[in-house]
């Protein structure tokens, strides 16, 4: 068996969330919303089932998703995409992130990998036969400098594999660091897998700035998102890969031998969902960044240091220096019944043992139920 795998410990999700089910604890640590997404989205999918194509979809994606996406992207990001030789659809963006990899890296090439960062990351780096060089960021911004990706990058850099926003941390990279690292990227001639899932889920005002539009980066770029992500739906695993034409044709070879294609009725949803108007984008966002204040809020009155969270599903507290992020999370679901993650389960190296992340796209009464819970528990 091969030991990247066989060797590989059982995930801090699934031993969270079993204990999680053994205890009756309240579950913020798999970034998962209790919503069942847009309704509109949901039935446009159902009688795309019933009524429509149910056999094999051209493997690149159904044309009016790949003419969707284009817009979407035209529309939000300005970005300049040819659905026909730019964009492919993809079974989640793990598989797109996959198969970058395994299309990209070559044994030996080195990959520059931003930590923490998503649990996915590393064994897909290692089994393409990547060499994982590591960005260490530390709260509480989480930033990266000149001197850190001068000592990440080298002659046999082949790819950075970036995250932004970012998971766990809950952060956005601004246009300054994007600036920096696509600068990096052209001088060493790079190319940059960028995980931007997360793009629509942002918070304050904030908008994504995608590292694709940066100078210099158009050609070098691999752009993935997520309908999972956008829509609320994580588990119907539809992702795009926006790309070159040169880079996707051979991602194209890789998607080929690995799931070939994504179920066309989820696909004719997706296209369906990503022309709505502002307004379902504005709320989606209101209504996440509601659950974000009323959790730091609730946090913060029983004693937690809450870090700023800008996107995604999640914040994290600091639970200080010389704490056991893990021994912490382990006492919080056993003795106080609310589980969560800690955060050096995305570390591979050089890990920050000092703090915790928390889930908060839940109704209001589950994290209600949590602070309750969770009163005394920051001296844990």
């Amino acid at each position: 068996m091969n030991p990247i795998f066989a060797d590989s410990e059982t995930s801090v999700f699934e031993t969270m969330s079993r204990l999680a089910r053994e205890t009756g604890a309240v579950n913020l640590g798999q970034g998962f919303p209790d919503d069942p997404g847009p309704l509109d989205v949901r039935e446009t999918a159902a009688e795309a089932l019933v009524n429509g194509w149910n056999q094999y979809p051209p493997m690149l994606g159904l044309p009016v998703l790949r003419e969707a996406i284009a817009a979407h992207y035209r529309r939000f990001q300005g970005l300049d995409l040819d659905p026909e030789r730019n964009i492919m659809v993809t079974s989640g963006a793990t598989e797109a992130l996959a198969g970058a990899l395994l299309a990209l890296i070559e044994p030996g090439d080195e990959v520059v990998l931003f930590q923490p960062m998503y649990d996915a990351y590393l064994p897909l780096v290692r089994r393409a036969g990547g060499v994982p060089r590591f960005v260490t960021l530390k709260p509480p911004f989480w930033r990266f400098t000149e001197s850190d990706l001068a000592d990440a990058f080298s002659p046999r850099t082949k790819v950075v594999l970036f995250n932004n926003p970012l998971n766990p941390t809950g952060t956005m990279v601004g246009r300054d660091q994007l600036t920096l690292l696509a600068r990096f990227c052209v001088a060493h001639d790079v190319i940059a897998i960028c995980d931007e899932v997360w793009e629509h889920v942002t918070f304050d005002g904030l908008s994504h700035l995608p590292l694709m539009a940066m100078p210099g980066m158009a050609d070098r770029t691999v752009k993935i998102g997520s309908a999972g992500k956008i829509f609320s739906l994580t588990g119907w695993k539809v992702g795009f890969v926006m790309a070159a034409p040169h880079l996707l044709r051979v991602l194209a070879k890789a998607h080929q031998f690995i799931t070939f294609t994504t179920p066309p009725n989820l696909q004719v949803a997706v296209a369906y969902g990503l022309g709505k108007s502002d307004e379902y984008f504005t709320k989606m966002r209101a209504g996440f960044a509601r659950s974000r204040a009323a959790f730091a809020t609730g946090l913060t009155e029983r004693g937690f240091t809450v870090l700023p969270s800008q996107a995604t599903y999640f914040l994290s507290v600091d639970l200080g220096e010389g704490r056991d992020d893990v021994a912490f999370c382990e006492a919080l679901v056993r003795q106080h019944g609310v589980a969560a993650i800690p955060n050096s389960a995305f570390y591979a190296t050089h890990k920050v043992t000092s703090t915790v992340r928390f889930c908060f796209a839940k109704h209001e009464a589950t994290l209600q139920t949590a602070l309750d819970r969770l009163t005394g528990a920051s001296v844990a």
